[in-house]
């Protein structure tokens, strides 16, 4: 009986055994169990070739541009960057934010590459001044590398077509940046006489996009994404 009248049941005391104790096994920590609960959290990081018309986001602005809902990418992965709809080429998507400072932060000088198809062929000078730097839109550029690519280099045809001039040639030239304004590279080209009309980027840091189908994604191994995080050696340094 305690305080307050109330009766609880006595129940029988459990003799203590005196055998040898159970030993159990605990799961070494390279285990599978333990192996697949670090895949299910694991972070991702992948390459996606993007087409010309396509969004840098998931959800529709109201034009005729695709958004990238429609390409059965992972959930919870987002754009490192952007390339504007009428660009081309290697966009990273991920589900580390700590990716967007680390890669496109002017201080961090990592690169990436872009081919750009311009009217007329740029001489030295031209690529000089586009290397040094350029006022655009009241900001000065920083400094990158610009040549012209030789061989030209065979892409497959856009589609819609690139504006076509009979009397105006075109070239290819290659662009290594390391920061990406608003349509930086087509305002630098424009602003030393030769309009890009057409544009892709073709590798960041070390990872180049190589033979990867428009409109198709990887996700990037430990090897690739190394690739991706290692900045190249500047030529002239």
């Amino acid at each position: 009986m305690l305080a307050g009248g109330k009766e609880y049941q006595r129940l029988p005391l459990q003799r203590c055994s005196t055998s040898a104790p159970q030993h159990f096994s605990v799961p070494p920590l390279h285990s599978t169990h333990f192996q697949s609960r670090q895949l299910s959290i694991a972070l991702m990081l992948l390459a996606f070739h993007k087409p010309f018309g396509v969004l840098c986001q998931f959800t529709s602005d109201g034009s005729a541009n695709r958004p990238l809902a429609g390409f059965g990418l992972p959930k919870k992965v987002y754009p490192i960057g952007r390339l504007d709809a009428d660009s081309e080429g290697l966009l990273l998507l991920s589900d580390e934010p700590e990716l967007n400072q680390q890669l496109l932060e002017p201080r961090k000088a990592h690169p990436r590459e872009y081919w750009a198809q311009v009217e007329w062929v740029p001489a030295d000078q031209a690529l000089r001044e586009l290397e040094k730097g350029l006022t655009v839109q009241g900001r000065r550029t920083l400094p990158c590398r610009a040549w012209v690519l030789e061989p030209q280099p065979k892409v497959p045809p856009r589609e819609p077509p690139i504006r076509f001039r009979k009397t105006v040639p075109t070239c290819w030239v290659g662009l290594e940046l390391v920061e990406g304004k608003n349509r930086q590279v087509r305002r630098m080209t424009a602003a030393t006489g030769h309009p890009t009309l057409r544009l892709i980027r073709v590798r960041i840091g070390r990872f180049q996009l190589g033979d990867l189908p428009a409109g198709s994604w990887m996700v990037l191994d430990p090897a690739k994404r190394a690739l991706v995080l290692m900045a190249t050696k500047r030529e002239d340094s």
